[in-house]
């Protein structure tokens, strides 16, 4: 049976902050569906957006690219997480990383200057998005101190804590990626994790 994309969506936002119903229908009226096929790019690196999303099912993955052709992923997102390059949204400027799918996905999408406009209408939409603005900074955070202060192997036992759910569909070089480290490490690692 096919998830009902506006239902989670309204079902997630109210877990972040209560939104009273009518600003909620003015929100599900925004988005519209979309889907790609796996190993699609939402967004490419150094393009402009005006569109902001919340993906329903799939699995995403956001990454840099380096001038000598390597890839180091920033970070994956899941179902019922937003989707934009915030920064270049924000800031009115080119996105510095790309959205790929890494697997089929469902979700919705939006113009975000309707959605900013949405916002101004009702205190709720203040509440969410801090709400919102709080969860990506601790997740940021806990990212930052995790590459500066854990090694690889403790890196790479957050990862499959983190992404239980996703992580046996993840490529190998997309998880290396992840952990800063090359997949000849991660390989290592997964070995000896196996022999202990």
């Amino acid at each position: 049976m096919p998830i009902d994309g506006y239902a989670l969506m309204a079902r997630t936002f109210q877990q972040l902050a209560p939104i009273p119903p009518a600003q909620m229908q003015a929100c599900l009226r925004l988005f519209k569906p979309r889907f790609l096929d796996a190993e699609q790019v939402w967004l490419h690196a150094g393009e402009a957006t005006d569109q902001v999303g919340f993906l329903v099912d799939g699995l995403l993955r956001f990454y840099y690219l380096t001038a000598d052709g390597l890839e180091w992923t920033k970070s994956f997102c899941l179902a019922g997480d937003l989707i934009g390059g915030y920064r270049a949204l924000l800031l009115n400027e080119p996105c510095q990383f790309t959205i790929e799918t890494l697997l089929p996905s469902h979700y919705l999408v939006a113009k975000y200057a309707d959605f900013a406009g949405l916002v101004n209408q009702h205190p709720c939409w203040d509440h969410l998005l801090r709400r919102v603005a709080e969860s990506l900074f601790i997740k940021k955070e806990q990212r930052e101190s995790s590459l500066l202060l854990d090694d690889a192997t403790t890196r790479y036992q957050r990862f499959l804590v983190d992404f239980s759910a996703v992580a046996g569909v993840i490529k190998q070089y997309h998880i290396a990626s992840y952990l800063g480290i090359t997949p000849v490490s991660l390989s290592r690692i997964r070995r000896q994790l196996r022999a202990d």
